[in-house]
């Protein structure tokens, strides 16, 4: 990156000024020299041309010639948990766990969410959802990877290999709380229970920091409606995180690819805010492998037909990604002719993607072609004009976001998997705060993808796979379930030695 000198912050200003956006430099001259050295540094990771071509392109998008022609994925892209002969999937199983074994496999975490909506300052993956335990997302991870690592290990040639890496994509507001919390220093964004809590437990959950990588993903200026680029002060841009979709330029300007390069093969990319998520899940990684596809995702089927869900259909021959709105109400109701008792149209994203390697290290200069999308929002700004700040009341401007999904399309159907899991094993997503609660305790609705749910479907999904081996749970739950540690089993393994038990514990 340039040196911060005169001669290229004249170079800097001049690329500015070619794109339109000269402006930011109104108060350039009054700032301290620290203050320039800042607001330059901040300048030079953005490319204005770059971002003004995004803006026309999400304003004015390509007109798709003819009608849209949209239909399932076929059958040789489609596999489903729930379908499968017990033989597949104890195959995949087996491949996924040598893959591990062997050093192969890689876990991508995207974490630049903050838990405002959950009434917390904090990066969400610190949220505690009131477990017996009180782990918080971040260490409930952390565990599954320990645990498969360690079922890889006991059967690979070399257990020393069996690693998974961790890259842990944050934005600019998580990176530094993140990176706090795995080395397990107090965070002025948690409680004092909080912090005690963390206190109490392992710098980065018991791995190793070297196979812990946090990372971050990139911004975009906030731009007016007439397209120029908004000040948050005199000395600094109005940002926001370049959406999910960052995550691919972020892999290689942050040099994640360069870490990945020597061993890893397949990457198993997943959301933080998903309490159930199988990380680095070897079913889902042998099946991908296994098919030789360059993508695969994982989905879930729809509740019904008025579930607000994006779906993985093909469009036009390509697999893509259809928002809930974009599609009418006779394709949301029709029924599979071959089941008539499903939807047609029932694979729900869920932000939970395998990639082969190789896949994203031939991204090259592709990665700043996938089609932002606009927000448009109340932003604060500093108004160059007037000289002073300005908090709006309604939309003042747009905020660009790219999907981690939109580069489905370029993928011929051969490259590309779809697999089908159960809802209630692998998917409670944490998005909302809990209802308010009645002066008996009970809430005034039902809580959906909130604190209590993830913290029911941990435990619900406990109490299972106890019972699935013969012991019946009897401890008192609250919410009539158990929690099972991920160091005490992955996916429902190892738990034979409960048979016959009465378990009187709330978690084990």
């Amino acid at each position: 990156m340039p040196e911060f000198t005169p001669a290229e912050v004249q170079n800097l200003k001049a690329q500015y000024e070619k794109a339109g956006q000269g402006h930011v430099f109104t108060y350039f001259d009054s700032l301290s020299e620290s203050e320039q050295k800042a607001f330059f540094e901040q300048l030079q990771k953005i490319d204005p041309a770059r971002v003004q071509k995004l803006r026309d392109l999400a304003l004015n998008p390509p007109k798709e010639e003819g009608q849209a022609v949209v239909e399932p994925l076929p059958d040789s892209a489609n596999a489903s948990i729930i379908d499968s002969k017990p033989e597949d999937i104890q195959r995949w199983y087996n491949l996924g766990l040598e893959l591990i074994g062997k050093g192969e496999v890689a876990v991508v975490l995207l974490a630049g969410g903050q838990g405002t909506r959950l009434g917390s300052k904090a990066p969400k993956g610190c949220f505690d959802i009131k477990l017996p335990s009180h782990k918080s997302l971040f260490q409930i991870q952390a565990e599954r990877i320990l645990k498969i690592q360690k079922l890889a290990a006991e059967r690979a040639a070399d257990p020393s290999k069996a690693v998974i890496p961790w890259f842990i994509m944050t934005s600019g507001p998580t990176r530094g709380p993140t990176e706090k919390f795995f080395k397990k220093e107090k965070l002025d964004e948690l409680s004092d229970e909080g912090n005690a809590q963390r206190a109490k437990g392992q710098p980065y959950f018991g791995l190793d920091p070297k196979n812990v990588t946090i990372f971050e993903q990139g911004v975009l200026p906030c731009i007016t409606n007439d397209g120029k680029f908004m000040l948050a002060s005199k000395g600094k841009l109005a940002v926001a995180p370049d959406g999910n979709g960052g995550l691919y330029k972020a892999l290689q300007e942050e040099g994640v690819l360069d870490k990945m390069r020597p061993n890893i093969k397949h990457v198993h990319a997943y959301c933080v805010d998903n309490c159930l998520a199988k990380v680095a899940d070897p079913v889902f990684i042998g099946f991908a492998a296994e098919k030789k596809v360059k993508i695969a995702t994982k989905v879930v089927r729809k509740r019904d037909a008025k579930e607000s869900v994006g779906l993985i259909i093909q469009k036009n021959g390509k697999p893509d990604v259809v928002e809930y709105s974009e599609i009418d109400d006779a394709t949301r109701h029709a029924t599979d002719p071959k089941q008539p008792s499903l939807l047609k149209f029932r694979a729900a994203n869920i932000v939970n993607h395998y990639y082969s390697f190789d896949y994203l290290d031939s991204m090259g200069d592709a990665v700043n072609s996938l089609p932002p999308h606009v927000a448009r929002k109340k932003i604060p700004f500093f108004d160059t004009e007037k000289g002073e700040a300005v908090d709006p009341k309604t939309p003042n401007g747009i905020k660009l976001e790219q999907f981690v999904f939109d580069n489905f399309k370029w993928l011929n159907l051969n490259e590309f998997a779809c697999f089908e899991v159960k809802r209630e094993e692998e998917f409670s997503p944490l998005k909302n705060a809990d209802p308010a609660q009645k002066a008996d305790g009970t809430f005034e609705k039902q809580p959906e993808d909130s604190p209590t749910t993830s913290r029911r479907h941990i435990k619900e999904q406990g109490r299972r796979w106890v019972e699935a081996v013969g012991a019946t749970v009897k401890n008192g739950d609250v919410d009539g379930g158990l929690e099972v540690s991920p160091l005490t089993s992955y996916g429902g393994e190892g738990l034979e030695g409960f048979k016959g038990q009465t378990i009187d514990k709330l978690s084990i």
